[in-house]
Formats: structure tokens, C-alpha cells, sequence
């Protein structure tokens, strides 16, 4: 964005300085972040918190929301301010706690957004031996009646924010398009009602979907089917989807943002990725001609799935990114189950959900699977295509999916056509491989046990085994390259004609013979021990920097 477009979508999310919002300058951070002089950003983290949580903007004009960037960084950086301001502000959680960058591409000026999540039940968030609160924009030190609350705020199963009424909120704020498009949703989701439905008024369309409570109008309901100018309403969230388009340098190219009702503008992010048809291998007759690059279903999926897990209580928006050949989907809050292999292996809905009221109400307008089926499903519907599995990367505050719109490796692809017996858990595994991503020890035993895979840890190859099933043996000779006893013997062989050689002559030599899968420092290691091999055997010396045979 340029600067002018960032001042914009600013102005848009953070419109003014409250209770839940400040905007800084703080030109020096190496005084500003925990500088103890009682206007710090510890001091306003601790405020903030001891609300009900917030934002605040660094970079900006205080008053004005001019953006003047952020110099002098130091030791500061997004990924290390929390874990600083964790130790400077007791009984600040880590949920909900992190730091959003923007850096504008005209005047390269940075703005960190830095999130904050409220305190702990019973618990006030201190600074400096100090608890504070907000008055309005400004700070103050913690009042004994919002201490009080605070501490006698009940303690057990968390809110569920979408199930909050939301004060204020009439039919008049919904949007008639979204509630027209959630009926047709949920007779496609219950065919039996159809006629049922028909007959049925909105109030008692949004009560039997389980959109509002006792015909109340729910943060769920809004989020959904809100009037775009009914954003308000729901603040501080920030209920938005920002589509971003990038090339293949990671250079953007146009952006977008939907907001109110998330039901359409769900919909309409759809709409803007280029879903256009991949081919495949021409020499294969293994695969179909051409498909979609990307199944339209595992694109709603991915995205419900960030409207549905979305911690909205902090803030944030969901982004989906699209580059040529990859859509990267985001949402704000943890991954409650911890991990994709404990969604897989369990089989069955989660025990706990942040948004449980929305979600319900997603399931029955069609949006999402039964609750807990979606990701095995997409995982399914990929290998079917033959496609790589998606990579979760799941952060303490963040949780990000790509989804891949071609084949990257064609032996896997291959792998997968001709052993349709493969379980899902073998195809995973071998997919990481394949990414050269970190596997189980058990995971990866599995596959070495079943011949699919050769090498040793962390350079594990397609085995011998599947190079052949697909045609891949030159490629597989190249992974696995020569072994010691021919290494050697090509450094017997140059000594025997050149009488003497360094190190370096025997990697001019050798280097491009090993495996491909070793780096370059992992090869010179290789041809290190294979000298020390030959010392130790009395087979040649060293002399000084110079190896020769020996005398012997």
C-alpha cells in the first residue's frame, strides 16, 4: 500500500483514540517500549488490557494519524516485542497478543499495529509495579471500581463473543441480499424444509437457523448478514476480509477489502482468484487433461474456516493471498487443537471452539462441513487431484494455510496415482518429505519401512523402489549420487596419476558426484572423512596442506 492507502485503511479500522485505541509516534523505541516514565508502551499495554483489550498504532502522528514511520529499531522487531512486553506487563496474556507491520511501497515507511488482548479473569495487568486504565484516551492508574470488576470477573468456560447480543441491533441492520442467500443456503443444506421455509418471515428464518438468540440480534448475525454501515456496531472487532494479489516475487499487485456481510463478501473474494485451469504432465496417462487449479470447495473451505476461527475479540482480519501458483488463507487467534494431525487422527468434532454459537450457525446455512470434517476433507479432495497436501503454519496468535494450485514434484504425484492403497497418513508424511519439511521420527520410519523413501536424517530421497514404479531413475541416481567406496577411489586414482592433491582438488573433483540432496557444506564434509578414512586405513598422508600415497 501506498502511504496515502495506508493512512486510508487506518482511518478505517482505527478511526479515532479510545479506550480500546491509541496511536503513537514513539520515534525512539529504545526509550518508548519499556522506558518507565509512565507514558511507555508497557504503560498503555497495561491500560488497554485492563479494558476489554485493544490496539495501538506506532508510527503515526499522535492526534492526526499522519504516518511518519518507525526509526530507531534497535533489538526491537514484531516477533520479539511480545515475548518483552510478556516480562515488563504481569497478567498480560499471550493469547491474543501480537504485532501487525505494514510498510508503505512509496515512502517505505514501517507502522506496527500492536494487538492486545484484556487481562486475565481476576487478575489486573500491571507496568512498572503499577496497574493503569483508559479515561476515555486517556491514562490513568487503575481506578478501585474497575479493579473491582476485574477482580470479581467469574472464572470457567470462556465467553463465546458470537453469541453476545449485540445492544442496539435491529432486523433494520441486516442485509436483505445475505439473509435471501443464507435461506437458500440452508434449504440446500435441509431440502426436506423447503416449502417450510417458504413460509417462514426473517425473525423466524434467523431464529430457526440459529442465527439470533430468542429472536435477539447476535455478534454471529451480524458478522454474517450485516449491513456494511452496521460495522460499528461490532467494534472493536474488525470484521474484514482483505483479498491481495502478489507475483511470483512476492511483489503486490492489486489488493481489496469486504467487510459487512461476511456471508457475501465471502463470496465475492471468491470471485477474484483466478482459478484458471491447469494442465497436466503431457506424457502421462495417468491424470485428466485439465482441471481447475483449485477445487472451489477447498476455496470456501479454507475461507469459512478463517470466518469461523477468527478470535474477533483482538481484532485483526482475515487475508487471503494469491500468488500465481498458491493461495495463502490467515486468520487471527491459536489453532485450538493444537496441531492438524490431532484434527486427522481424531476423526470427530473438537471438544472446544472459539466462535461455538457462529460456527453452529455456519453449519446450518451451508458454509462449513459438520463441525470437524473440513480439513480431513480438503486434505482428500488434494490427494484425489494429486496435488500437494496443504501447509498449516500455526503461530501462538495466527494461523495460516496454503493451498497449492499445481503439482510441485512430479514423483510425488506420480506415487500417488499408481498407489491409490496409500492411507492418508502415508501421503502426509511423504508430502513433508517431499517439501523437505520437519517429520516424526515414527512417521518417517513408517515410510523408509514401506520403501518409499531413501537417505539418511534430515536428506531423506524417493526410494530406488518408487523411482522405478515412476520412471524416475536418472532423477533418483542424481539424489542419491556415489557412494564412499567409489569417492575414495577416485581420490586414490587422481593421487595415483597427479602424485599429490589438496583438499580443494578432490572437491573440484568430487563435489558435483555427490548427492544432490546434501548442501554444499554437507558434500565438503563428505569429502573430508573419506581423506581421514584413507589416513586412518594407511593408504595416504598428509603433508602440510598436500595429500600423497603412502609410502607404505
Amino acid at each position: 500500500m501506498t502511504a496515502i492507502e495506508l493512512q486510508s485503511y487506518l482511518k478505517s479500522h482505527y478511526p479515532k483514540e479510545n479506550e480500546a485505541c491509541e496511536w503513537k509516534e514513539f520515534k525512539n523505541l529504545k526509550h518508548s517500549i519499556l522506558g518507565g516514565k509512565g507514558e511507555d508502551l508497557a504503560t498503555y499495554i497495561s491500560a488497554i488490557a485492563n479494558m476489554n483489550g485493544g490496539h495501538i498504532v506506532i508510527g503515526v502522528k499522535d492526534g492526526t494519524l499522519d504516518i511518519v514511520g518507525i526509526e530507531n529499531l534497535h533489538d526491537y522487531t514484531p516477533e520479539t516485542l511480545p515475548h518483552r512486553l510478556l516480562g515488563a506487563c504481569p497478567n498480560l496474556s499471550s493469547e491474543g497478543l501480537f504485532v501487525e507491520t505494514h510498510t508503505t511501497t512509496d515512502t517505505s515507511q514501517t507502522i506496527w499495529i500492536v494487538h492486545i488482548p484484556k487481562h486475565l479473569p481476576r487478575k489486573p495487568v500491571y507496568a512498572h509495579n503499577k496497574a493503569w486504565q483508559r479515561s476515555g484516551d486517556s491514562l490513568i492508574e487503575l481506578r478501585p471500581e474497575r479493579e473491582a470488576s476485574i477482580l470479581t470477573e467469574p472464572i470457567g468456560k470462556a465467553e463465546d463473543w458470537s453469541a453476545h447480543i449485540c445492544a442496539g441491533a435491529t432486523l433494520e441492520n441486516l442485509d436483505p441480499e445475505a439473509i435471501r442467500l443464507a435461506k437458500a443456503e440452508y434449504i440446500t443444506k435441509h431440502p426436506n424444509l423447503s416449502e417450510e421455509v417458504a413460509q417462514w418471515d426473517d425473525k423466524t428464518f434467523l431464529n430457526k437457523a440459529k442465527l439470533t438468540l430468542d429472536s435477539k440480534i447476535t455478534n454471529s448475525t451480524l458478522l454474517l448478514l450485516g449491513k456494511s454501515e452496521a460495522v460499528h456496531l461490532l467494534s472493536p472487532a474488525v470484521p474484514r476480509i482483505t483479498w491481495v494479489l502478489k507475483d511470483r516475487d512476492g511483489i503486490e499487485q492489486g489488493y481489496e477489502h469486504f467487510g459487512l456481510p461476511l456471508l457475501v463478501s465471502a463470496q465475492k473474494v471468491h470471485a477474484k482468484i483466478r482459478n484458471y485451469k491447469y494442465r497436466y504432465m503431457a506424457d502421462s496417462k495417468l491424470f485428466p487433461d485439465e482441471i481447475d487449479k483449485y477445487d472451489p470447495w477447498i476455496i470456501y473451505e479454507a475461507l469459512h474456516n478463517c470466518i469461523a476461527h477468527q478470535d474477533y475479540a483482538i481484532g485483526g482480519r482475515i487475508n487471503v493471498v494469491e500468488f500465481p501458483d498458491k493461495l495463502v488463507f490467515s486468520n487471527v487467534g491459536n489453532f485450538i487443537p493444537e496441531n492438524v494431525e490431532n484434527v486427522i487422527e481424531r476423526d470427530a468434532p473438537p471438544e472446544l471452539y472459539r466462535n461455538p454459537f457462529l460456527c453452529q450457525a455456519m453449519v446450518e446455512i451451508n458454509m462449513i462441513d459438520t463441525i470437524g470434517s473440513g480439513i480431513k476433507r480438503i486434505y482428500s479432495k488434494l490427494r484425489q487431484r494429486f496435488f500437494p497436501m496443504p501447509n498449516y503454519k500455526i503461530e501462538p496468535t495466527r494461523v495460516e494455510v496454503t493451498i497449492f494450485g499445481q503439482i510441485l514434484d512430479e514423483r510425488y504425484a506420480k506415487l500417488l496415482a499408481m498407489n491409490p492403497e496409500l492411507s492418508l497418513h502415508d501421503v502426509i508424511a511423504l508430502d513433508r518429505v517431499v517439501k523437505h519439511l520437519p517429520s516424526t521420527d515414527e512417521s518417517l520410519k513408517n515410510l523408509r519401512d514401506k520403501g518409499l523413501i531413501e537417505g539418511r536424517k534430515p536428506k531423506y530421497h524417493v526410494s530406488s523402489q518408487v523411482a522405478k514404479q515412476t520412471d524416475q531413475k536418472d532423477e533418483y541416481m542424481r539424489m542419491r549420487g556415489i557412494d564412499d567406496d567409489y569417492c575414495q577411489k577416485v581420490i586414490l586414482d587422481y593421487l595415483q596419476k597427479f602424485k599429490k592433491g589438496k583438499k580443494s582438488d578432490f572437491e573440484k573433483v568430487l563435489l558435483d558426484k555427490l548427492p544432490s540432496i546434501l548442501d554444499d557444506q554437507q558434500k565438503k564434509n563428505k569429502i573430508k572423512n573419506n581423506l581421514q578414512t584413507l589416513r586412518l586405513g594407511g593408504k595416504i598422508v598428509n603433508e602440510g596442506k598436500e595429500w600423497k600415497m603412502s609410502k607404505n
